[in-house]
């Protein structure tokens, strides 16, 4: 049977335009960094973090702007005085100036800090990266290594080689402290490149041809970062708390290094009569902080779910 239906088309002329048919600007696209970065310059924590860990890192980078004093030298005749011109916080016990060996106590814990951060976001992504990647085997292995070191406390490892490798330097602290804490980023790095490696622009990566090596450092590695650096930021708080509790142990590192948990050591037999102990231990208290707070709005930048609470 024939249709019979007849079609009329309205002159275009005759048509008005809805607004809905407007074609809207949706503005030029941005990354996660992109993002994540116009997010955190309105964050007033990620603000004073940013700002109290430039003056810890000038007080590392450049001590001699902040005092003229050298912290190992000390006048026994002045032990135990109070604040006088020059030397704000007074002196220790062994008539060492306080303030110096405050600011220059700096170093060494921040270094520490910063190099476990940095070598624990090496070791144990990359280890993590690629046993999520590749899978099989050397994902089998790696967890299982992973496992047996997550399970050994890393404070009471740390006493036990430390006191068998002492005097220790820098250096060591710092291997002995990432060789405990790997496992962390690793699990976190596996379980972001997991869920990354089954996204849709890896498939088609490896449809052009991109080589597995390849999709994983050009596509995969780059969208799974995010929480490995959150990570990183927040375990450099814990680092330098520990490098501070190892040489409070006096374990940590020599009475030849400056540094703050030493400092606070030799100050806690004064706790009652003087408040030396005071000094090192907020400057300990507001450098752990400031990571604390960058690593936190950092995360919050970073992770959609955070953002929505």
């Amino acid at each position: 049977m024939p249709d019979k239906q007849t079609h009329f088309v309205a002159p275009a002329d005759e048509v008005e335009v809805l607004a809905t048919d407007r074609v809207l600007d949706a503005g030029t696209p941005t990354s996660i960094w992109g993002d994540a970065w116009r997010r955190l310059r309105r964050n007033p924590v990620f603000l004073v973090a940013v700002v109290l860990i430039v003056l810890v890192l000038l007080v590392v980078v450049w001590p001699s702007l902040f005092t003229s004093q050298d912290p190992r030298h000390c006048l026994g005749e002045f032990g135990m005085d109070g604040p006088r011109p020059g030397h704000p916080f007074g002196f220790d016990k062994q008539g060492c100036d306080i303030y110096a060996r405050t600011i220059y106590g700096a170093r060494a814990s921040v270094t520490v800090g910063v190099g476990s951060a940095l070598l624990f976001l090496v070791v144990g992504g990359v280890l993590g990266a690629l046993a999520g990647f590749y899978g099989g085997l050397l994902d089998t292995v790696v967890s299982r290594i992973a496992e047996i070191f997550y399970a050994i406390p890393m404070v009471l490892a740390a006493i036990v080689l430390l006191q068998l490798l002492r005097p220790a330097g820098i250096t060591t602290v710092i291997a002995i402290l990432v060789a405990f804490t790997w496992p962390q980023a690793a699990r976190i790095a596996r379980g972001a490149v997991i869920e990354a490696k089954n996204s849709e622009y890896v498939t088609a990566a490896k449809a052009l041809g991109v080589s597995r090596f390849g999709t994983l450092m050009r596509h995969v590695l780059p969208n799974a970062a995010s929480p490995l650096i959150v990570v990183a930021t927040i375990w450099l708080g814990v680092f330098i708390v520990t490098e501070a509790t190892l040489s409070y142990l006096g374990v940590g590192l020599p009475p030849d290094i400056v540094a703050w948990g030493a400092d606070i050591s030799r100050a806690k037999s004064e706790i009652r009569t003087s408040p030396i102990l005071f000094y090192p231990a907020t400057a300990l208290a507001i450098t752990v902080l400031s990571f604390i707070m960058l690593g936190d709005a950092v995360r919050d930048a970073l992770d959609p779910k955070e953002r929505t609470r």
